[in-house]
C-alpha cells in the first residue's frame, strides 16, 4: 500500500511540474494552505498553485480532469482562508492561492448602469476604496470586508443591507468561472444561466469564480445611525419587520440580543434560483452566536465547550421542529447535506454532475467524494 501511494504522488508531482503555466507550483512550502481561520483542521495539500492568469487555473483543473477518476488530486480555491471547518483545504490535492491571480485591473464603470469588474481573489475592502473614488459603492456587504469576492459569492454574503438589496449573490451581473472540467465560462442570467445560478451560493462545488461584475449604487456623503434599546423581544421583532416592509425607512437594519453572549438577528429577501438554501418562510432571521476561543483553552471558555453548545442548539431546533438552515453550513455525511438542501438536493446533484462530474472541486466542504458516480 505504501509503495502504491508513493508512486501515485510521484506521478502527480511529475505531471503537475511539467504543466505549461505562467505562474508556478510549490510542493514543499504548503503548510500555510493547511490552515484556516477556524484553526481546527490542518490538511496538507500535495501542492499550492500560485496562478498569474485564469489560464493557469483552467490548465491545472483540465489536467486533473483528464487524469480521470483514478487520480487522487482534488482542487480547492483559497482566498484569505477565512473558513472555519477546513472548507478551503484540499488534503493531498491542489490549493489555489487566489491572491496570486493577475489579470485586468479592477475597473469601475459609472453611469446609469454602474458596476465594477473585479478578480475573484479581490478583497471587498479594496473594492470599497476604489469605487468610492467615483462616488459609488456595492449595494450589499458583509460585516467584515477583508474577505474575497469569490469566497463570499460562493456562500451568500449578508449584512444589514440584505433586506433591501438581497445578499451579495443577488447583486452580481456576470461571472467568469472555471468549471470542474477546466472550462472557462462567462455566465450571467441570460448567458449560461444555469451555471451562473449554480455557482452563486454553490459552496465552490460547480466552479471557481475568477472574475465578477458587481452592481454599484451612489454612495451617500453622510449617514445617520440610530440605536434603539428594547426590553421586550416581541416588540423588537414587530418593529424590525415593520421597518423592512416600509418603503421609505433605513437602508441598513440589524439587531443585537444581549444576554450572556451576543447574537445578531437579521432578515432579508432572496433569489431562490441560486444554490443557497433558506427556510421556507416569507420572513426569516439570521441568528449568529459570536463567540471565540483559542484551541488550547478549556472549561466554559474552551473551543470544545462552544462547539458543543452549537451542536446542542441545532439538536434543540431539530427536536422542536423549528424551521432552520445553517448559514456557512458544515456537515460530515452526504445524508446530512441531503437533509440540508431538502427539495433542492436533486438539482444540486444534477448541477454537480454537469459541471464537476469527478468531484474535483472544493473537497473541504465534504459534500461529495471524488469519482463516486452521482445518482
Amino acid at each position: 500500500m505504501t509503495i502504491r501511494i508513493n508512486l501515485c504522488f510521484s506521478s502527480n508531482y511529475s505531471s503537475l511540474k511539467t504543466l505549461s503555466i505562467d505562474g508556478h507550483f510549490t510542493f514543499d512550502d504548503v503548510h500555510h494552505a493547511a490552515k484556516d481561520f477556524g484553526n481546527r483542521f490542518q490538511l496538507l495539500p500535495f501542492a499550492v498553485l500560485h496562478p498569474r492568469s485564469v489560464s493557469d487555473i483552467a490548465t491545472t483543473i483540465k489536467h486533473i480532469w483528464q487524469m480521470g477518476p483514478h487520480s487522487q488530486l482534488t482542487v480547492a480555491a483559497r482566498g484569505h482562508g477565512h473558513s472555519l471547518q477546513g472548507q478551503a483545504q484540499a488534503h493531498r490535492g491542489v490549493v489555489i492561492n487566489m491572491g496570486s491571480l493577475q489579470g485586468p485591473k479592477m475597473h469601475v464603470h459609472s453611469g446609469n448602469y454602474s458596476y465594477v469588474d473585479v478578480s475573484g481573489g479581490e478583497l471587498w475592502i479594496n473594492i470599497l476604496h476604489e469605487s468610492l473614488k467615483y462616488g459609488l459603492a456595492p449595494k450589499s456587504w458583509t460585516d467584515y470586508l477583508h474577505l474575497t469576492v469569490g469566497g463570499t459569492l460562493s456562500n451568500a454574503g449578508i449584512s444589514g443591507q440584505a433586506f433591501r438589496y438581497g445578499p451579495q449573490i443577488s447583486n452580481v451581473y456576470q461571472l467568469e468561472v472555471v468549471t470542474g472540467k477546466g472550462e472557462v465560462v462567462n455566465c450571467s442570467e441570460n448567458q449560461n444561466g444555469d451555471l451562473f445560478h449554480s455557482v452563486l451560493g454553490g459552496l465552490g462545488q460547480f466552479g471557481i469564480i475568477t472574475r465578477a461584475r458587481i452592481s454599484l449604487e451612489p454612495a451617500p456623503d453622510m449617514v445617520k445611525w440610530i440605536k434603539v434599546l428594547y426590553s421586550d423581544f416581541t416588540t423588537f421583532t414587530r418593529d424590525q419587520e415593520l421597518l423592512i416592509y416600509a418603503e421609505s425607512t433605513f437602508d441598513y437594519i440589524e439587531g443585537f440580543v444581549i444576554i450572556n453572549r451576543t447574537g445578531l438577528l437579521n432578515n432579508w429577501r432572496w433569489d431562490n434560483r441560486t444554490s443557497a438554501v433558506i427556510p421556507e418562510e416569507d420572513i426569516f432571521y439570521l441568528v449568529a452566536f459570536l463567540s471565540s476561543a483559542v484551541p488550547s483553552s478549556t472549561g466554559t471558555d474552551g473551543l470544545e465547550h462552544i462547539l458543543n453548545q452549537n451542536r446542542r442548539i441545532l439538536e434543540f431546533c431539530g427536536t422542536a421542529r423549528l424551521g432552520f438552515k445553517q448559514y456557512l453550513p458544515h456537515y460530515t455525511t452526504q445524508e446530512e447535506w441531503q437533509a440540508h438542501f431538502g427539495p433542492q438536493w436533486e438539482v444540486f446533484v444534477q448541477r454537480k454532475s454537469a459541471y464537476d462530474p469527478l468531484a474535483i472541486l472544493a473537497p473541504g466542504q465534504r459534500i461529495f467524494q471524488k469519482a463516486i458516480p452521482f445518482s
